[in-house]
């Protein structure tokens, strides 16, 4: 019952669009399915010449492709306007699985076809299976593109048919129909399935409006705040470049990394780290000066050493090293009794 339901609603559909001098039918169709479709038509007909005259001597592919195209057009079109029955014997039949989204059906479409189209040499051979013929019919779909010979405009028009054909529950293409044109004119401005450009500037996408959440998630041109948070407002496909090179909160180790402080700290802010952080950079640096003293008599130098350097000398473990080094040559080395230290 439910079949014969399905089935009677669909009557009923095409019996309205029969009738369809009385209404005005908006024409919108998702135009990345449509496009995408007909993207598949010329490696199609490619694949179908090409099979058709190999190892014969008298034909090439061009010499027929004009026949070949027309008669692939026609079958598409059939197995289109018949796969709504087609498809509801399908469901009565568990074991068969099949994909429902049209640019899968009219590439399974083309496939048939293509495989009516063998000749005998490629049916017997091992044509079918050899890295030459993937290379011949790569080599015919440009030869095609160069020539102009199926136009993109003209494979679209034809995918836009097989589209609306195919797309029996109104996923891809608008059903909505009305009593005047002025009715249809104001429907087509806001028709989800109405091909829009992308508003961000550079961007040259252009899509139905039902994608435009879609596109604007992975446009490369929407300008973004950084990821890493500093004040900028950068590109999607700059926004790595940036992050990793001029970004000021790009993470960096600290200066004095390589003599044991373990932060990393924005890179912006390694000035007031090391600033701030200064006690326990003098006390890595006398480590390695004064590699024999003790725990306590570093900890009361850099207590002296720390009251005369300048938040300048601070920044790097070079210029603190340098410091360090004028300092005791000025104030005497470093001795063991902390008494004899303060006396300086």
């Amino acid at each position: 019952m439910d079949i014969m339901a399905t089935e009677l609603g669909f009557h009923k559909r095409f019996e309205e669009l029969k009738v369809g001098v009385s209404f005005f039918c908006c024409d919108h169709s998702d135009s990345e399915v449509v496009h995408k479709t007909a993207q598949i038509l010329l490696p199609g007909l490619a694949t179908a010449c090409i099979d058709n005259t190999t190892g014969d001597p008298f034909k090439g592919p061009a010499s027929v492709a004009i026949e070949i195209r027309k008669e692939m057009v026609d079958y598409l079109m059939h197995r289109s306007e018949t796969y709504v029955a087609a498809t509801m014997i399908q469901e009565v039949v568990p074991d068969v699985e099949s994909s429902d989204h049209p640019i899968d059906i009219v590439s399974d479409f083309i496939d048939d076809f293509a495989s009516s189209k063998r000749n005998m040499f490629s049916q017997i051979s091992g044509w079918l299976l050899s890295e030459k013929r993937e290379d011949k019919i790569d080599d015919f779909v440009q030869e095609m593109e160069m020539n102009a010979f199926w136009s993109m405009d003209r494979r679209e028009a034809i995918a836009k048919n097989i589209l609306k054909n195919l797309d029996f529950k109104n996923t891809f293409c608008c059903e909505m129909k009305f009593d005047t044109a002025e009715e249809l004119a104001e429907h087509s401005h806001q028709c989800i399935f109405r091909s829009i450009d992308c508003s961000n500037e550079g961007c040259r996408a252009r899509f139905s409006a039902v994608h435009m959440e879609k596109h604007d998630s992975f446009c490369p041109f929407k300008v973004l705040p950084c990821e890493q948070k500093c004040s900028e407002n950068i590109l999607r496909c700059e926004m790595d470049r940036h992050c990793i090179t001029v970004c000021p909160m790009k993470l960096a180790n600290c200066p004095f990394h390589h003599l044991g402080c373990q932060s990393i700290i924005p890179h912006c802010a390694i000035e007031e780290h090391c600033t701030v952080s200064l006690h326990s950079h003098l006390l890595y640096v006398l480590r390695v000066i004064h590699k024999q003293a003790s725990a306590e008599d570093l900890n009361h130098w850099v207590e002296v050493l720390e009251k005369s350097l300048s938040p300048s000398q601070a920044q790097d473990a070079r210029s603190l090293t340098f410091a360090v080094r004028d300092l005791e040559a000025h104030m005497g080395p470093l001795e063991h009794n902390p008494r004899s230290v303060s006396d300086n």
